[in-house]
């Protein structure tokens, strides 16, 4: 099965063990994975049910749905201070495969960015191709670009904010296994203000290191996503 094709659907397109398919969808099908009419593929609505399926003119049969266990046992959100330039693709899509759950961009007081909302669909492009391809069953969620200190205000679950300087407990030693649930904050090229490390430590962040060396801003969420998979996917 991992070397049938994958593409996400919308959950809208199952209908009677039927999946009507977009004209783009059957393009990718047929003419990019040279798919023809018989041949099997899988489909994932992003929320967790996958479906196994064999192509047809317009559509495709459910053949069975298919039961997949490849996330991680906790729900991670990442909030990632945006990076210059393009290097955000990169971190959706390496996030994507390390099994972030949901990834909130963030424009921190030394972020330069102010992404259009071209750029937000193309993250939410990528987070859907990188699931497909670690075969995953969820397709993370990209949020909306917002003021850090505006989403640290509404944080009531267990988190965490990295940050480079300072004696802070190392990440991987306070990381309790049992969680469901956890958000992390990485910041941004220079690291976060002195005022955003106690707006955020007042508002129930514990700050923690990802070890002694200086990490870019597109490095530290890999890392972080990496030190929590390790931690509690044993």
């Amino acid at each position: 099965m991992s070397q049938l094709q994958r593409i996400a659907i919308a959950p809208s397109q199952l209908q009677n063990q039927q999946i009507l398919l977009t004209k783009e969808q059957q393009h990718y099908l047929g003419h990019v994975l040279r798919l023809r009419e018989g041949d099997r593929f899988i489909a994932m609505d992003g929320k967790g049910k996958w479906w196994l399926a064999q192509l047809a003119t317009e559509q495709a049969r459910v053949l069975e749905t298919l039961t997949v266990e490849t996330e991680l046992p906790v729900s991670i959100t990442l909030m990632v201070a945006l990076p210059k330039g393009n290097a955000f693709d990169e971190v959706v899509r390496c996030c994507t495969e390390l099994g972030v759950a949901c990834i909130a961009p963030v424009l921190s007081d030394r972020t330069l960015l102010k992404p259009s909302p071209q750029k937000l669909e193309r993250w939410r492009r990528i987070a859907t191709e990188a699931a497909e391809q670690s075969e995953r069953s969820f397709v993370p969620t990209i949020l909306e670009p917002v003021a850090f200190n505006a989403v640290t205000a509404n944080v009531t679950t267990q988190r965490y904010i990295c940050q480079a300087r300072g004696e802070y407990p190392h990440l991987k030693n306070v990381i309790n296994p049992a969680s469901t649930e956890m958000i992390i904050a990485t910041g941004p090229e220079g690291g976060w203000t002195e005022k955003e490390i106690e707006n955020a430590i007042a508002t129930g962040f514990q700050p923690v290191s990802l070890g002694r060396r200086i990490l870019r801003a597109v490095t530290a969420p890999v890392v972080a996503l990496t030190l929590i998979s390790a931690g509690c996917e044993v």
